[in-house]
This record gives C-alpha cells, sequence and structure tokens, in this order.
C-alpha cells in the first residue's frame, strides 16, 4: 500500500476549517450541482398554498361568471314573463268585453224576433179589421170586394189585387205599406245582427286560441325561470365552498409565512454564526502556516482522485485543478466527512461525475490528463491551496473564491 504524506502545518489548517464545514456537511457541492438552493418544506407548503389559492380564485372568478350568466339570462326571462303576462291580461280584458258583446247580440237578436212577431201579429189584426170593412161594405150592396177577397190565395194577394180597388180606404194602405216596411226593416236588421253575432264569436275564438297560446308560452316560461333560479341556488353553494376554502387556505397561508418567517431568521443567525466561525477558522489556517508534516493516504487514491479532478476541472488551469483537489482533502480531514479520499468521493449526493457515472467511465479508460494526475499528487504529498470544504460552477450568486469557473467557499 503506497502512502503520501501531509504537510502538519496544512493539516492544522485544515482542522480550523473544519469547524465551518460540519455546519454545511449536508449540502451536496460538485461542479454538476444544481445552482439553485433546496427549498425548505415551509416554503414548498407556502409555494403550494399559494398555488393553490390561485387555483380556488380561478374557479371563483369561473363560478361567479356563471352566477352573473345565468343571473342576465334569468333576467331576459323575468322580463319576456311580465310582457307576457300583460299581454294575456290585455286579451283575458279583450275576451271578456267580446264576450259581453255577443251576449247583447244574442238579445238584440231575441228582441228583433220579438219585435217581428209583434209586426206579424198587428198585421193579422188588420187583416181581420179589413175583413170586417169588407163584410160591411157587402152586406151594404158592394161585391166588387168580396169576389176579390174569395178569389185571393192570400191576405197579401188580395192586397195586390186591391190596389185596383178604389173603394180600400185610404188608412188601410197606409196601414200596408207600414208594415211592408216594418217586416223589411226588422228582417234586414236580424240579418245584420246576425252577421255581427257570427264576427263576435269568431273573434272569441281566435281570442280564446291567443289566450290559451299565452298561457302555454308563460307556464314554459315560468317553469325556465325556475331551472335558472335553482342553477344560481347550485352554483351559490359553490362559490360559498370555494370562499370558504379561500379563506382556510389564506389563514394556512399566514401561518406558514409566519413560520417561513421564522425560519428564515433562525437560518440568517445560522448563517451568521457560520461565517463567524469561517473567519475564525481561516484565521487559524493562516497562521498555522506549512509544516511538511506528512500523512498517509490509500493506495488508489491518486487515480480516483485525478480521475474526478479530470471530470470536474479537466479543462480549467493548473490553479482550479489544485482547488478541486484541495477540496477533496479538506473533507477527508473534516470529521463531517468520511475520512477518506474514496469515501468522500463517493458519499451519496456530493460529485454529479459520481451519479451521472462519467467518473466510472474515465477510471475504466484511464484517459486523464497529466496536469490532472500531478494536481492530484500534489494535494495528496500536502499541497493543499485552499481550505474551502464547497465548491460549484460560478453563477455569480455565491460569495466565495472564484478560481476559473469555480466558486470555492
Amino acid at each position: 500500500m503506497h502512502r503520501f504524506l501531509f504537510n502538519s502545518k496544512r493539516l492544522k489548517r485544515m482542522t480550523a476549517c473544519v469547524l465551518c464545514a460540519a455546519l454545511a456537511a449536508a449540502v451536496p457541492i460538485s461542479a454538476g450541482a444544481q445552482n439553485k438552493s433546496k427549498k425548505t418544506d415551509t416554503q414548498q407548503k407556502l409555494e403550494d398554498t399559494q398555488n393553490e389559492i390561485n387555483s380556488l380564485n380561478q374557479q371563483m372568478q369561473d363560478t361567479q361568471s356563471q352566477i352573473d350568466s345565468l343571473n342576465q339570462q334569468k333576467g331576459v326571462m323575468e322580463e319576456k314573463l311580465s310582457g307576457l303576462n300583460q299581454q294575456l291580461s290585455d286579451i283575458s280584458a279583450a275576451l271578456e268585453q267580446t264576450q259581453s258583446d255577443i251576449e247583447k247580440k244574442n238579445q238584440d237578436i231575441e228582441d228583433t224576433k220579438a219585435a217581428l212577431a209583434e209586426a206579424g201579429q198587428r198585421a193579422d189584426t188588420q187583416y181581420q179589421d179589413m175583413k170586417l170593412r169588407i163584410q160591411f161594405m157587402y152586406e151594404n150592396g158592394d161585391n166588387t170586394f168580396m169576389q176579390l177577397l174569395f178569389a185571393s190565395d192570400s191576405f197579401s194577394d188580395f192586397l195586390n189585387k186591391a190596389d185596383y180597388v178604389e173603394e180600400i180606404t185610404a188608412y188601410d194602405r197606409q196601414m200596408l205599406d207600414e208594415y211592408r216596411q216594418t217586416q223589411a226593416d226588422i228582417a234586414a236588421q236580424e240579418t245584420q245582427l246576425e252577421a255581427e253575432q257570427a264576427q263576435l264569436v269568431g273573434l272569441e275564438q281566435q281570442m280564446s286560441d291567443r289566450q290559451n297560446e299565452l298561457s302555454s308560452v308563460i307556464a314554459d316560461t315560468q317553469t325556465s325561470i325556475s331551472q335558472y333560479t335553482a342553477s344560481i341556488s347550485d352554483q351559490q353553494v359553490v362559490a360559498d365552498d370555494l370562499q370558504r376554502q379561500i379563506a382556510e387556505q389564506q389563514a394556512y397561508e399566514q401561518e406558514l409565512e409566519a413560520q417561513k418567517a421564522r425560519e428564515d431568521a433562525a437560518r440568517l443567525a445560522e448563517i451568521k454564526r457560520q461565517e463567524e466561525e469561517l473567519a475564525a477558522a481561516k484565521a487559524a489556517a493562516a497562521s498555522a502556516g506549512n509544516s511538511g508534516t506528512p500523512v498517509s493516504a490509500a493506495a488508489g487514491d491518486k487515480e480516483l482522485l485525478a480521475a474526478l479532478i479530470y471530470c470536474e476541472a479537466g479543462g480549467e488551469s493548473y490553479e482550479g485543478q489544485l482547488a478541486v483537489g484541495s477540496v477533496v482533502m479538506n473533507r477527508v480531514s473534516s470529521s463531517a466527512y468520511p475520512d477518506s479520499v474514496s469515501g468522500v468521493i463517493y458519499q451519496s449526493g456530493q460529485f454529479s461525475p459520481v451519479a451521472s457515472g462519467r467518473l466510472a467511465t474515465v477510471l475504466g479508460s484511464g484517459l486523464t490528463s497529466a496536469s490532472c494526475s500531478q494536481a492530484a499528487q500534489e494535494v495528496l504529498n500536502g499541497n493543499i491551496t485552499n481550505g474551502y470544504l464547497h465548491f460549484r460552477q460560478n453563477n455569480g450568486l455565491i460569495e466565495g473564491a472564484v478560481i476559473g469557473n469555480h466558486v470555492f467557499y
């Protein structure tokens, strides 16, 4: 087994750095590591809660839009119903008036028929009176009227023939004319009343049909309004439930924000403490110097370390390659990490080339550069160029020593 020696002065400086390294031992650091800090559990819960609130607010907005739309449609239907009710009221009033007019026409027709019957009765009476006068004339020796009377088929026929008889009195002729005119007038009036009655009956039927139609449309409209009302009620229940959930999530958000504030304060205090310890460790390391006392390392560590340096800083300057190797050796000396080169390199979640399989490929092929092998040899010999335990790609967000494309801290 090969043995490589560390400088004892360098060992003292590394031992001082271990004080601050132990505070961040759980943080995986490598050139391939992510640049963003890992979110805390509280921060993740807070983001999830805020996302949930946003989702609930969107659902609330959608639900309120549906309620507004339903209310608008309900308003249109209510306005339509108001118009239909007014039409129904108007048609019902008109129908009632028409029915009253029909009853009046029926009464007028009955009165006309009575008048016509009365006129006929008067004509019969006049006829009997004329017969008496003719009988009187006969009894007084005038046979002409008796012959006309018995030769006529009817009273009207007799009167027509009597037109030629000069002996008929002017009174009888006047009464005859009045009877004829009265009969004609009454018959014409009856015909007109019956026609008007037929028109009113037809109008009544139209109004009744329209009334039934409006009643049907009103019933359908009322059903639609009831459905809109039920839908609005259902959506309002959904909105109330969403509002309750939003209130609960907002209260939870406030709790998480308060918890996060406490955790941030504690973290800042811890960072400040670590920075103070790191400063003290760096000062101790700087005063310790480099005594050149050797420390042993296992066989095969040089090849493993050279392969890691090649994966992490193969394209960097020699100074950068020494810096990467120094971080590995600083961890070997830290109680917060494994106490061997292989243990540090293969520690879970620490170096991305290990996780990706690139380190194994480089080891299997043996394709490392001479500078990487030399840098590995130097740090194994104790030439540690820094007291840092971490490095990553320099993104400008982390304070530390910038060497090449990496920042060391």
